[in-house]
């Protein structure tokens, strides 16, 4: 316990070092949720797998678990290059002690400004760059996070519910189709969702729902 307070007490260069790495640690670790829900793709991934099991109408199938964690690998999945950028051009040069902890910042930033930019709509972006009184920026790098990230977050909410509502069209006709049907045969009674969700899981099946929903959200991207 003693060791680990004289690491931040001491003024050696070396636990100095250490010290800043394990704080940066640490402040990551916090701000990863935050981080992974507004910043990736995971907003617009977990909102489509949502819409889609509503669409459905299965319930509760597939489990909360199984969404949030296909929702977790895709993002992964997509934002590795990035990742491996912002570790490569900020992150190992600061841990090999070759930048500050402000250059380090600038470039780890860089990629997921790019990547968020790419994706957010410039009215979106245009709505808090005038709130905050910021003068348009010249180049992405110049746009503040403060004001990138909301940006990016609605714009990937107005995607995700566009791809929401492309999802729910098909099943939709289903559910009116059965709907008349059992009007008119008189059965008014019998629940069409009890009687179209066969219908909407073998047509989901014979289509292979999840290759089409996960090939259009990683073209998406």
């Amino acid at each position: 316990m003693n060791e680990f307070i004289d690491m931040f007490s001491s003024s050696d260069p070396t636990n100095v070092s250490t010290s800043v790495k394990l704080i940066l640690l640490l402040t990551v670790f916090s701000l990863a949720p935050g981080i992974l829900i507004l910043m990736t793709s995971f907003t617009r991934i977990v909102i489509v797998l949502s819409f889609v099991r509503t669409s459905l109408a299965t319930q509760q199938m597939p489990p909360n678990q199984v969404l949030i964690g296909l929702a977790l690998f895709l993002s992964f999945f997509i934002m590795a290059p990035t990742f491996s950028e912002v570790y490569e051009e900020g992150l190992q040069p600061l841990f090999n002690e070759e930048i500050t902890l402000d250059e380090a910042y600038t470039k780890a930033s860089a990629p997921i400004k790019n990547f968020m930019a790419k994706h957010t709509r410039q009215k979106d972006l245009a709505l808090f760059l005038s709130y905050a009184e910021i003068e348009t920026p010249e180049s992405v790098q110049d746009i503040p996070l403060t004001a990138l990230v909301p940006a990016f977050a609605i714009s990937e909410l107005k995607t995700a519910f566009q791809m929401g509502f492309m999802i729910f069209i098909p099943f939709l006709i289903i559910d009116m189709a059965v709907a008349s049907i059992l009007m008119s045969m008189g059965m008014m009674m019998l629940p069409p969702v009890m009687i179209s969700l066969p219908f909407k899981i073998l047509l989901f099946v014979m289509v292979d729902g999840w290759y089409l929903i996960t090939h259009s959200l990683l073209s998406g991207f």
